[in-house]
């Protein structure tokens, strides 16, 4: 009966020995693809996207963002979210290099991508 279970457990180890599965702290499953396919959802969607666009409008689309910012100035009200769209470094790191940046004034899409994040500094 040791040798039954012994066996059993060995083979049982072998065959599951090339399955591993990754959980973040959130709980969401991270293989070796999904940065890729979540940058390449993420760039699909802002192709489609149009300036006017709500803030709402935008989340319903992409989802929650990697990183989001808020700015406030005399009159206007400037929300930024980072969308990984590429890979920079393959750290298992998202970090905001790897991103586009979508820029809202006053809750509408102003513009996207470095150009719009530079003019709300300037």
């Amino acid at each position: 009966m040791n040798k039954l279970l012994a066996a059993t457990t060995l083979c049982t180890s072998l065959f599951l020995s090339g399955c591993v599965i990754s959980v973040d702290a959130d709980g969401d499953f991270d293989h070796s693809s999904s940065w890729h396919d979540n940058a390449k959802k993420n760039r699909k969607h802002l192709s489609q996207l149009q300036p006017g666009t709500t803030y709402e409008q935008v989340l319903s689309t992409m989802g929650i963002a990697d990183f989001n910012e808020f700015y406030k100035t005399n009159a206007d009200r400037y929300q930024v979210l980072y969308y990984r769209t590429q890979r920079v470094e393959s750290d298992g790191i998202t970090k905001k290099d790897e991103c586009t940046p979508l820029v809202f004034k006053n809750g509408a899409l102003a513009g996207w991508g470095d150009s719009a994040y530079k003019m709300i500094n300037n």
